[in-house]
């Protein structure tokens, strides 16, 4: 169960201004496991030794333990105590041999944090603070240990038994037992160890690195899903080979191993050899698995594999320096991504990812900066701030010292801190001297919160132009006033009657409250293209027309700056219709008929550029979101699109067909045009809609087909919309990661009984809130369904606070993230703020509640 916190109890705060180095490091640890589900023995023997001149007893974390035994220098000590859950072992003199035991029962753990069992086998998740659910240790990221492990298990339950490093020895044991020792040889944080004991089968492979080193791989799962692992295991191939390739990184240890699991808290741990993953993240094939699937897979992949040396070789100081090892490792495997496939539609995907969970989050009660100044819980900071804003800040520096001196300052970076724990400004400062620049300024970028606005007015005189630039960044909790950023803004003009290019493309640092940039001899009209790339992380406000962001649509060279043209067009559209009641569509008509017709682009861009923007995204833009006005407004430029292009829809639907699937690129793009196109037939009211969208479902080779026309009837009054969600349901019954798709898409529908639906399905035999995925699948889906979510009788809000407190009491960690859509509530209007802060105060009294959603209540309510 979940450590007690009320809110009549102070929390303890801990703050980045108070880090002290430890008093006693530990170079090495040996564990000894007794591994069973109700009761697990651990006998941890540390080498301590005293860091610099102190009387400071030695002090190892724990959570829910108690000491079986204490021994020092291998005799018994009775001298320690308990300071809360920590034990406390005064020692003289300067190094010394500790061992303790404890026992665990891991079947009981649904926190899902340290030891516990999941679908017969037991694993480990020890980031941020999950070591200490194991064994006493100082549970720290900047005390660094070599570790080696020895499991003792049935060997008929457990046959395989995993840990960290490389295997050394293995034998059996008595009474149908079996034991394995691991070692390895690199000294990481305890949030870095890991071990796995279970029924499972590997698919492996080997990797060859550039020095000639062979590393064995293993995807290891349950023998029923075996089928479903060699995309993982290329895509680790590809991951280690693009690392060598792009950073100079070489994998160092003889065996690298993934486990998939069902029950996890996150995507995957990068834990040092043994990565530990969701099963989402694994497992894929056609049938069960979209192309977002793959690709997500894929990308997840990568990231915990470049962990490796951006968070495994380098790792934290303090956990207040996340970002260091979240955001740039974020920022490589965007790279890796956008290599293996559209570079433009991958830029897309990621700033969309951005806006719809980071620019809200800097926008509300949680904002924070990508380096925080102090926690209640750590686990609430693993947010789209720390990876999604920590990537585009290093995507910024790599942009003001382009490619060649950003390699160089990387190179500087691993080679400097190699074998240590870092901090930000220890990646900043190797940038400085790599890359020969000062970054004084732009470390704001670590210690301020909020999203930069800026404004960009361009004015034509004769054959001049003048373009003015001003930025400011809005007040966030606790920061009032902010100081200018550094903003590597990349800009270009055309012509307006042409379309030629007007000069090359710029890379203008703002980095002042106002700028001012003039072009001379100007041939015709000048039509601005600014922020390309999304070179930085802003909201832009300019004085271009309806008319210049249908030029530019048409016309950019910059394929994310034409994408957004379009998606500005489309917003100032339907935020019109909002404010108005009504809105012309024709312009947005036209130019999605032109970027349709155009032969010459990409499948895949076209399907992104030609999707309305998010019902929260518009609803971002309003000084007080309407949720019934934007979905109005939303659906009749969808309707309005679906029956004027009704034509090329067809034709784009029809032209994309596959006689079988494939995956890859010119294929992938072909299904997103497909279900892209099948979702605007629908919307215009075609009298075939439901039959086309039906045929499809039952004609699909793959989940990519079916699920797009699933989510097509979900969203409709068609009968086959039950018929196809029964089908669906019977097809993939038993099937945990495809049922979540099934629980998602009635969650995410925009009819009007959603909430009802949703109301029902908790009750539905397959639910449960005990596995994060499914509760994310059916909870954190309808609290991003805006319309659904803020109906205005309060039923959402009712409901998702009572699934958040019921998760608590299991999960604190998976419900405290689903704190976040209730904290917006002075983005709405007073009836739904009212409710929404009610439900917050109720989550807040509610007797037992955990730390984590404490912290996220309490300050939500601010």
């Amino acid at each position: 169960m979940a450590d007690a916190q009320t809110a009549t109890h102070a929390p303890t705060i801990t703050r980045r201004e108070d880090y002290r180095a430890p008093d006693w490091r530990v170079p090495e640890i040996a564990l000894d496991f007794d591994l069973d589900p109700a009761s697990t023995r651990v006998r941890a023997t540390l080498w301590v030794e005293r860091n610099g001149v102190h009387d400071a007893p030695l002090r190892l974390d724990g959570d829910g333990l108690t000491p079986a035994s204490v021994r020092v220098d291998g005799a018994d000590f009775a001298d320690w105590s308990m300071d809360g859950p920590a034990l406390l072992i005064p020692l003289g003199g300067s190094a010394h041999t500790i061992e303790t035991e404890v026992v665990i029962a891991p079947e009981r753990n649904t926190q899902l944090q340290g030891l516990y069992a999941s679908q017969g086998m037991l694993c480990t998740q020890c980031e941020a603070e999950g070591f200490r659910r194991i064994t006493f240790f100082p549970d720290r990221p900047d005390v660094l240990s070599r570790y080696k492990v020895r499991m003792t298990a049935d060997k008929a339950r457990f046959p395989v038994l995993l840990a960290n490093g490389d295997p050394i020895a293995q034998g059996d044991g008595e009474d149908g037992t079996h034991w394995a020792e691991w070692h390895d040889p690199f000294p990481k944080p305890s949030y870095l160890f890991a071990l796995v004991a279970g029924d499972l089968v590997a698919n492996r492979g080997t990797f060859t690195t550039m020095s000639g080193r062979d590393v064995a791989l293993g995807i290891w799962v349950r023998a029923p899903d075996l089928a479903k692992t060699d995309h993982a295991l290329h895509a680790l191939k590809l991951s280690m080979a693009w690392d060598e390739k792009v950073y100079g990184r070489e994998y160092d240890l003889d065996v690298f191993n993934i486990v998939a699991v069902d029950d996890f808290n996150f995507g995957a741990m990068e834990n040092k050899g043994l990565n530990v993953f969701n099963s989402r993240y694994i497992l894929a094939d056609p049938d069960t698995a979209t192309d977002y699937d793959y690709d997500a897979i894929a990308a997840v992949v990568a990231h915990e594999y470049f962990h490796n040396w951006s968070g495994n070789r380098i790792t934290c100081r303090d956990w207040f320096q996340l970002s260091l090892k979240e955001g740039f490792t974020v920022f490589r495997d965007q790279g890796f991504s956008a290599d293996q496939g559209s570079a433009a539609v991958k830029r897309i995907e990621d700033v969309r990812g951005l806006r719809a969970s980071q620019f809200p989050e800097d926008a509300g009660p949680l904002a924070h900066p990508i380096r925080p100044d102090e926690y209640i819980e750590i686990g609430n900071f693993y947010t789209a701030t720390i990876y999604n804003k920590g990537a585009e800040v290093i995507r910024m520096m790599a942009t003001i010292l382009g490619p060649e001196k950003f390699r160089a300052a990387t190179d500087l970076y691993f080679e400097r801190f190699d074998g240590t724990a870092a901090t930000c400004e220890d990646f900043v400062q190797s940038m400085e001297e790599g890359g020969g620049v000062d970054l004084t300024q732009f470390r704001r970028w670590y210690s301020q919160a909020g999203t930069p606005r800026v404004s960009a007015t361009l004015a034509q005189e004769g054959g001049r132009a003048r373009l003015s630039l001003r930025q400011s960044v809005p007040p966030t909790p606790g920061q009032p006033v902010k100081e200018p950023m550094v903003l590597p803004l990349k800009l270009r003009l055309f012509g307006a009657i042409t379309g030629r290019a007007l000069c090359e493309e710029q890379l203008i640092l703002l980095d002042r409250p106002e700028h001012e940039v003039v072009f001379e001899n100007l041939p015709e009209t000048p039509v601005l293209s600014i922020n390309r790339g999304f070179s930085a992380p802003v909201i832009v406000e300019t004085n271009r027309t309806a008319q210049d962001l249908a030029f530019l649509s048409a016309h950019d060279d910059d394929p994310f700056a034409r994408y957004e043209a379009m998606q500005q067009l489309m917003l100032d559209t339907l935020v019109a219709s909002v404010a108005n009641g009504a809105a012309d569509h024709g312009a947005v008509i036209d130019a999605v008929r032109n970027t349709l017709g155009d032969a010459r682009m990409d499948p895949a861009f076209i399907a992104e550029a030609v999707l309305l923007p998010s019902e929260a995204f518009i609803g971002d833009q309003m000084a007080v979101v309407d949720p019934e006005a934007i979905f109005r407004a939303r659906e009749a430029l969808r309707a309005d699109l679906g029956r004027a292009l009704e034509g090329e829809w067809r034709a784009a639907y029809e032209g994309a067909a596959a006689e079988r699937f494939e995956y890859s690129p010119a294929a992938k793009g072909a299904r997103r045009i497909s279900s892209v196109a099948l979702g605007y037939i629908a919307a215009g009211g075609a009298a075939d809609a439901a039959e086309l969208a039906f045929a499809q479902f039952e004609r699909a080779d793959n989940m990519t087909d079916r699920h797009a026309a699933l989510t097509t009837l979900a969203n409709g009054v068609s009968p086959l919309r039950e018929a196809a969600l029964e089908a669906f349901y019977k097809r993939y019954a038993g099937n945990g990661l495809v049922l979540d798709k099934w629980f998602q898409t009635q969650a995410l529908s925009s009819r009007d009984d959603t909430a009802q639906v949703v109301e029902g399905l908790v009750n539905h035999p397959d639910f449960t809130l005990a596995n994060p995925n499914r509760a994310r699948a059916l909870i954190g889906a309808f609290s991003v369904n805006q319309r659904a979510f803020h109906d205005i009788s309060g039923r959402g809000y009712r409901f998702v606070a009572d699934q958040m407190i019921a998760l608590d009491r299991l999960n604190p960690q998976t419900a405290a993230k689903l704190i976040p859509p209730l904290g917006r509530w002075k983005r709405f209007d007073a009836a739904r703020a009212a409710k929404m802060r009610a439900e917050l105060e109720r989550i807040v009294a509610a007797p037992g509640l955990s730390k984590d959603m404490f912290e996220q209540a309490s300050k939500s309510l601010d």
